[in-house]
């Protein structure tokens, strides 16, 4: 019984770890979004897709062909075109840091309430 305690907490770490690098992610992308805004005197924000693009098409290419013959065989022509495009024209601080705290929340310690009778 103990395994399966310390296997959850494994998880649990891991997924805390990730998020907060996904939070930190996050921050830079806000960073450098808030210095472009800046130096141009206007509005920028970054899409995801844009940001995954520059940083590996390949990668960004693959995903969208996995996605569209093994996945969609099966659900229908719904998943890349709509959701995950739109995904990908959110402003990749936005959703890096929804990433991040939805893994940090899921993999916090839950305390223990003590009952009393």
């Amino acid at each position: 019984m103990a395994r399966k305690g310390a296997r959850q907490g494994m998880i649990g770490f891991l997924s805390r770890f990730v998020g907060l690098w996904l939070v930190a992610g996050a921050l830079v992308a806000l960073v450098i979004d808030a210095t472009k805004s800046i130096a141009g005197s206007t509005l920028t924000l970054t899409p995801l897709g844009a940001a995954w693009a520059n940083i590996s098409m390949a990668s960004l290419m693959s995903v969208q062909e996995f996605v569209q013959r093994t996945i969609e065989v099966y659900t229908g022509r719904w998943l890349w075109d709509p959701v995950i495009q739109w995904i990908l024209l959110l402003p990749t601080w936005a959703v890096l840091g929804a990433l991040g705290f939805l893994l940090t929340w899921l993999g916090r310690r839950r305390r223990l309430k003590t009952a009393y009778a």
